[in-house]
């Protein structure tokens, strides 16, 4: 997600979906002038306001009606796991658009619509891993799931949708990466090599054109 910001120096950037902040803290350190965190949880605004290093800041807001921001005030726009969310991703989508000066960037990193049509492993009785069921991939609507106790709820999405609404918004697409777990963070948690045989998430580097139409 780093390496697809690119140099940051001296950029006013926007992070939808901040969180405790920790990917805007990474942005003020690499010399963005200012990082925006907006966030709907009041909670982890407030961790994150706890955890401020200077350029960043924090308001509770959603990411899909920033009205009161202005037209071209960011350089950069980031959105890591936010979009799959969001009910309206197409709105924040022309929030962003809107929001960006020309010429400005826009990376989403979102769970990989592979993974989240349904996204589990069919184990065999022993309970090893044999492939990932991929079911349902047409049927965008909300998918409901649990991890480690607790109880989620994203919205799936085809990889042809996510990809119309950012061109319709006017961006264009300069890459698409899907990343894979790491040499050196398998050494650290080998219990994710099977997690190198399928994608789990991707990362959409978007940018506004210098003149629009």
């Amino acid at each position: 997600m780093l390496e697809a910001c690119g140099d940051v120096a001296g950029l006013d950037a926007l992070d939808c979906g901040c969180g405790e902040g920790r990917f805007c803290r990474l942005l003020a350190n690499r010399g963005a002038r200012r990082v925006l965190g907006i966030d709907l949880c009041e909670t982890m605004i407030e961790a994150a306001r706890q955890r401020q290093s200077g350029a960043d800041e924090y308001r509770v807001a959603d990411a899909q009606n920033l009205d009161f921001l202005e037209d071209a005030s960011f350089d950069l726009a980031v959105s890591c796991l936010n979009q799959c969310d969001l009910a309206g991703f197409q709105a924040n989508n022309r929030e962003v658009f809107r929001l960006l000066r020309p010429n400005g960037r826009f990376v989403v990193a979102n769970l990989h619509p592979m993974r989240s049509a349904v996204g589990g492993w069919l184990k065999d009785r022993n309970g090893a891993k044999m492939h990932v069921i991929l079911d349902r991939y047409f049927d965008e609507s909300e998918r409901r799931w649990n991890m480690m106790g607790c109880d989620f709820t994203n919205f799936h999405r085809t990889l042809s949708t996510y990809v119309n609404d950012f061109l319709k918004a006017g961006f264009s697409l300069e890459r698409l990466v899907e990343p894979s777990v790491s040499s050196n963070v398998l050494r650290r948690y080998p219990e994710l090599e099977d997690e190198r045989r399928v994608p789990n998430f991707i990362l959409y580097v978007l940018r506004k054109p210098n003149e629009t139409v």
